[in-house]
């Protein structure tokens, strides 16, 4: 049985969740209570990822940190179609590799303002804000051009990868960080069609999709 070291209110470990789901996986669940008990501290938990950081996995006597190579974990061993982590095309895998390095920069500033406001942590949230704004805007005008050549996701034309699972928490998350979304459109479509994928799953703050389908992109 896959066991899952998880805090419900945090970005990174709903990502491997929401993997786990997709790929309607079995696993259990221990909670480690990142604020306020700061478990993830503690030393029982320091045994199981010498970091101190959330998410960390175990999978028989594997033990991983880290959610994005988690996500590569799990696509590589579980996902029988290949298409999460297409391990035989080295132009997608060099794609996701950078796209899942861009989730981390959405950690370093989206949820960093996040936790400076619900959870009191001392940044410079101002920064973190307009470095949020700055990634935001790129990620748009990616989405953006993809959808002009008819592509959907960030790295392949039909099909969902682990980058967009890796990108998509935090950037759903950003209005607790005080970063609204109203001036990416591509960005907004984007997180509805995550939303339509097959096992999606919610978590505290991220909220279903409409009924109605996205507005489209115009090809200009």
């Amino acid at each position: 049985m896959i066991k899952l070291y998880d805090f419900e209110l945090s970005g990174n470990c709903y990502k491997v969740r929401l993997m786990l789901s997709i790929l309607g996986l079995p696993y259990e669940t221990e909670n480690v209570e990142f604020f306020p008990g700061r478990q993830h501290k503690s030393e029982a938990f320091l045994r199981v990822n010498p970091l101190g950081q959330l998410p960390a996995l175990q999978d028989g006597d594997l033990i991983l940190r880290d959610a994005q190579a988690i996500l590569v974990y799990l696509a590589s061993r579980y996902d029988l179609s290949r298409n999460w982590y297409p391990a035989d095309s080295p132009e997608t895998l060099g794609k996701i590799t950078m796209w899942l390095a861009f989730a981390d920069s959405l950690t370093n500033s989206i949820s960093s303002a996040r936790m400076h406001d619900l959870f009191f942590y001392d940044f410079d949230v101002e920064q973190c804000r307009q470095r949020a704004h700055q990634l935001l805007r790129i990620l748009d005008e990616h989405l953006w051009f993809e959808e002009s050549q008819g592509r959907q996701w960030l790295c392949t034309a039909d099909h969902a990868s682990i980058a967009d699972i890796a990108c998509f928490p935090y950037v759903m998350l950003s209005d607790e960080a005080d970063v609204p979304l109203i001036d990416y459109p591509a960005v907004r479509r984007w997180t509805d069609r995550i939303k339509r994928l097959e096992g999606f799953t919610l978590m505290a703050g991220i909220f279903p999709t409409s009924a109605a389908p996205p507005e489209r992109a115009v090809a200009l």
